[in-house]
């Protein structure tokens, strides 16, 4: 009877251990909520936002937008929104020649596979759809190029958003990108 007792606080004592390393194996997938929505466990982040000239009115300008991915996320990265959120007038952009690529726009690695880069110039949203999905622990950079950076010298500040893969996500909101304009030809010194 002793040694039953024994025997039972013993298997109970091996099978804790092995249902818990069976938890600890399980693969994690973001977090859902009760009413379906997927978040990121941890969200992505906006490392840098920079333009290759910061002239009103001046052509051919590039944007670069720098979202790195924790490893730690559980989702990949489907789509990034960029909402102008400050500033006179919403840029034209020459939405064909937009591009993903890993790294930064001083260490380029691999391009990522867009599937949409679309307007809402009512919205003035820029929404950037990758096809596959970026993984987490991928740093990587959106170039935008605009037909014309805007007329009106000041500060412009675009929201940065991203989307996990499904049906219903939550975007989460990763901060603001910062670009300052300057009227070169009335700046006095």
């Amino acid at each position: 009877m002793k040694n039953c007792k024994l025997l039972s606080q013993l298997g109970i004592a091996i099978a804790i251990p092995a249902a818990i390393g069976a938890i600890a194996l399980r693969p994690v997938s973001g977090v859902t909520l009760r009413d379906g929505k997927v978040y990121f466990v941890q969200p992505p982040r906006l490392e840098r936002a920079a333009t290759t000239n910061n002239g009103v009115r001046m052509w051919g300008a590039t944007y670069y937008f720098t979202i790195s991915m924790p490893e730690n996320a559980d989702e990949p990265l489907q789509r990034v929104t960029i909402n102008q959120r400050l500033g006179f007038e919403f840029p034209r952009f020459y939405l064909e020649e937009s591009r993903a690529f890993e790294g930064t726009s001083r260490s380029r690695g691999r391009e990522l596979g867009l599937k949409a880069v679309t307007r809402d110039k009512k919205a003035r949203t820029i929404s950037v759809t990758f096809s596959p999905p970026v993984p987490p622990g991928t740093t990587l950079t959106i170039r935008l190029r605009p037909v014309q950076n805007p007329r009106n010298s000041g500060i412009y500040m675009f929201g940065v958003t991203a989307f996990p893969p499904g049906p219903q996500v939550h975007g989460q909101f990763l901060g603001y990108a910062r670009f300052h304009f300057y009227d070169r030809m009335h700046h006095y010194w």
